[in-house]
């Protein structure tokens, strides 16, 4: 099953919830500001992702600016971190089995489907 973790805040995601749609897909939301994701299933994402966890991070907003962006963290303290403040993780994320997309731009869906 495919999944989304969505911030139904965030216009891309919105964007790609009609996506999924209009691909016709079956998929589950996962609002991960409402239900926070747990640190095994961050790490599993990133796996999926082959991501670092500092290229799931928004950089740019104004939690990473203030309390991350002039120190040296390793991997696990960037963990922390957005587990901590989950509005830092990049989004839309979709996961189809064992394959995961940050999906920006919204294409990207197509390369795990």
């Amino acid at each position: 099953m495919i999944q989304i973790y969505h911030n139904p805040k965030c216009s891309k995601s919105r964007e790609c919830l009609v996506e999924l749609e209009n691909l016709n897909l079956s998929f589950e939301v996962l609002k991960y500001l409402e239900i926070p994701i747990t640190k095994s299933e961050l790490k599993n994402l990133l796996i999926k992702l082959n991501y670092t966890a500092i290229d799931l991070v928004r950089t740019k907003e104004n939690i990473w600016i203030e309390k991350y962006k002039t120190k040296k963290l390793a991997e696990e303290e960037i963990i922390e971190a957005l587990l901590l403040y989950p509005k830092l993780i990049e989004r839309p994320i979709v996961v189809n089995h064992n394959k995961a997309v940050v999906a920006r731009p919204i294409e990207k869906i197509k390369e795990i489907l």
